[in-house]
């Protein structure tokens, strides 16, 4: 009788420890993946910031404009789409790798803005996270002469 007791708290106890584990095992699974999503993220941004940069500050001495004593130019989209294919170009591969551009656009003349996405995959794949998510940044930068 006592030893039909002791078997079954030390099998109760082995099947909370391996639920236990199985849930220690979820936490950090869930960390990795949100830090990774996190991670990538910042870099798709850090690729819009540059690309809109870069495109905000693409334009041809002939088309400065003096406005009032102020030099201004006027940006156009197509100059803006294409100065941001070439930045995606000329960056290391490994940070250009599936970005697409959703639109490299500029609302005023004066400003560019870039948006770009990436599907990001976690480094685990496991039941708890999924096999995959969209992400999209917007970066707007001003041309100095703006």
């Amino acid at each position: 009788m006592w030893s039909e007791r002791l078997y079954d708290e030390e099998g109760s106890s082995l099947i909370l420890i391996i639920f236990a584990g199985l849930i220690g095992l979820a936490v950090i699974l869930g960390t990795v993946a949100a830090t990774s999503l996190y991670i990538e993220r910042k870099r798709l941004f850090t690729v819009a910031d540059g690309a809109a940069l870069a495109a905000a500050e693409a334009f041809n001495l002939d088309d400065v404009q003096v406005v009032n004593g102020h030099a201004r130019i006027t940006l156009t989209d197509s100059a803006v789409r294409a100065e941001t294919d070439h930045y995606l170009q000329m960056i290391p591969t490994s940070e250009s790798d599936g970005v697409n551009v959703l639109s490299a656009v500029t609302k005023d003349g004066r400003s560019a803005t870039v948006s770009l996405s990436k599907t990001w995959h976690p480094p685990v794949v496991s039941i708890f996270m999924p096999d995959g998510l969209n992400l999209e940044v917007s970066s707007t930068a001003r041309t100095v002469l703006g």
